[in-house]
């Protein structure tokens, strides 16, 4: 059974990978090469949880026991040493991550299994220097941010690992409360990433059109396909709308939607200007750096009450196909 978890990499993902896990009650180490970095992470996770208890999705009680089940680490082997399961977030660098888990290999028990958070990297090349029987315990878990709002969690099956170590990772996720999701095939981006690129490709491609502005762009995601897939999947969608329809209206529009393989042009551009969204003050919308703070807030505000709306309904097995 997994109790200890250790999670490399104190940065965005890591972090919010750490307090998830220590918010159930799991034995969390969290490592970062960078000592100051993780004298400011645990300011930020302190500021999160008491965030998370203000609008009611913990009691105030949990953030001080949370606090405590987060230890910290520069030295990699102090933190991995006596885990059961470790995750790493550290750069999307092939030739890191190799070397990472080689490490790993040689100072981990036999029974520890490894996982990364990567959506873009092959988890065979992942893997090329570790032993053949650790090759059977590893995996992709790959979040989406924030990883302690989101409940979405992408698991790999791609054929390397035992059914009951993979059965193991999905109870520990259940135990999280998330909504894991068994992917099949090592392909880049994976499942929900894939489908977020398609409808992104199609929405800057709007915008670069000029067939409306950002702000009804937006809106139209919002109160039209994403408020039905806020509770309800596309199959499902397809299915209640009737797929004769779909097949109709697919070979009108797709002809002449958006099927560039690369990213749009406008996207390069606003990069080129150094207009990065709120990390700049400005996007394809602009930001006051004063309100910095209070924007990610409402934004993470949206999403926790989506996530208590969502107990209501999340389905605890796929829709019947027999």
């Amino acid at each position: 059974m997994i109790k200890k978890i250790a999670v490399l990499g104190a940065g965005t993902m890591g972090k919010s990978i750490a307090e998830n896990f220590a918010i159930y009650g799991y034995d969390v180490n969290l490592f970062d090469i960078d000592e100051g970095r993780l004298k400011n992470v645990k300011n930020e996770i302190k500021i999160d949880l008491e965030f998370l208890a203000e609008e009611g999705y913990i009691k105030d009680s949990v953030i001080p026991e949370t606090m405590n089940n987060i230890h910290y680490f520069s030295d990699i082997k102090e933190a991995v040493v006596d885990r059961d399961f470790i995750t790493e977030s550290i750069p999307e660098i092939l030739e890191l991550k190799q070397e990472t888990f080689k490490l790993l290999d040689d100072i981990c028990p036999e029974q520890t299994i490894f996982t990364s958070n990567t959506s873009s990297l092959g988890l065979n090349d992942m893997m090329a220097l570790v032993s053949e029987n650790r090759k059977e315990r590893m995996m992709v878990t790959h979040y989406y941010n924030p990883a302690h709002i989101m409940p979405i969690v992408e698991l790999s099956y791609f054929g390397n690992m035992p059914e009951e170590v993979y059965q193991e990772v999905e109870y520990l996720f259940e135990s999280i409360k998330k909504q894991y999701i068994k992917v099949l095939k090592d392909v880049p981006g994976l499942v929900a990433n894939r489908i977020q690129q398609g409808i992104a490709r199609e929405v800057f491609s709007i915008i670069e059109q000029g067939i409306a502005e950002p702000e009804d762009v937006d809106k139209a995601l919002m109160f039209g396909p994403a408020f039905r897939y806020a509770t309800t999947g596309q199959l499902e969608v397809a299915d209640l709308g009737g797929l004769d329809i779909w097949s109709i209206v697919g070979d009108n529009l797709l002809k002449v939607m958006d099927n560039r393989t690369e990213a749009n042009p406008l996207l390069r551009e606003k990069v080129k200007e150094g207009k990065l969204g709120v990390k700049t003050g400005e996007g394809f919308f602009k930001y006051n750096p004063e309100t910095l703070v209070q924007t990610r807030n409402e934004f993470n505000k949206r999403l926790i009450y989506q996530l208590k709306v969502s107990q209501n309904y999340i389905k605890k097995a796929p829709i019947s196909t027999k």
